[in-house]
């Protein structure tokens, strides 16, 4: 009987990711742990051992009139939400465009948007605050939603879902004198739907965790998002530190709820973006 041959290249990686795992997980597990215990266990040295858990960190930092959790987690709600619906449309509709429409120079105006990539966004941000705040929309949802409607990479992401869809399911849909407009929302988007979902997922997670933009257009207590009013929760609790991480490990549940039910999809929609590279 032929022996089986061990591959040890892949036990190699196995091993490394299996390490790695555990690196990443670590700092979410002591997040957790600490956010659970009485205060007087946050300082002490770190053990696996859970001492008296119960949820009266949590409890403390909703109730907190000073810190307007609820407050912050409805504007970081809002806006993400918001920010996925308008830039998934947006950015459908002109990834469409760019991927199947016949108009001189289309090449060229891709190239040039993709040139925007390399443009570092600390560039732009004091042109666009300036902007914003002659429009008057400092400490209004709109100043987070404006900027980041247009995605050159969510253009770029789903123009290469485009490209893998054969011609032939527009062609036959002309040939029935279907138009433009509703080939593109009946056959062509059921077609890009993995796309859609992980650029939905990876929009949400990049407006849910972004701390600059909203910290220097959101100066009223009241409008700010989770993030930035995590850096006040820490700036004035910072000696109760299971209070702090309480309040970072509900910021982090979102993402994480997120991630378990549409993981397939994110790497569904990152594997096929990747192979239809044309």
């Amino acid at each position: 009987m032929k022996r089986k041959k061990i591959n040890y290249n892949a036990l190699l990686l196995q091993g490394f990711l299996i390490i790695l795992t555990i690196l990443c997980l670590i700092p979410l597990v002591f997040t957790f742990k600490v956010s659970m215990e009485p205060k007087e266990y946050a300082f002490k040295v770190p053990s696996l051992m859970l001492h008296h858990p119960s949820l009266k960190n949590y409890i403390d930092v909703f109730k907190r009139q000073d810190l307007m959790l609820p407050n912050w987690f409805f504007n970081s709600l809002f806006v993400s939400s918001s920010m996925v619906v308008l830039q998934l449309s947006v950015v459908s509709l002109a990834a469409y465009a760019f991927a199947r429409l016949k108009m001189p120079g289309k090449n060229l105006l891709f190239m040039l948007l993709l040139f925007t990539m390399m443009i570092p966004t600390q560039v732009t941000m004091i042109p666009v605050y300036l902007t914003i705040k002659n429009l008057k929309l400092l400490d209004n949802y709109l100043a987070l939603l404006l900027p980041g409607i247009a995605s050159v990479f969510g253009v770029f992401l789903m123009r290469q879902f485009f490209l893998t869809i054969p011609r032939e399911f527009e062609e036959s849909a002309m040939i029935d004198g279907v138009g433009k407009l509703r080939t593109y929302f009946s056959i062509m988007v059921p077609q890009v739907k993995s796309g859609l979902i992980a650029l939905g997922i990876i929009t949400f997670l990049a407006s849910w965790n972004d701390l600059f933009w909203p910290l220097i257009v959101m100066n009223k207590l009241e409008m700010r998002t989770l993030p930035v009013g995590l850096t006040v929760l820490n700036g004035t609790y910072a000696t109760e530190r299971s209070l702090v991480l309480a309040g970072a490990f509900i910021a982090i549940l979102p993402a994480l709820i997120l991630y378990g039910i549409f993981q397939r999809k994110i790497i569904e929609g990152t594997m096929l973006s990747g192979m239809g590279g044309r």
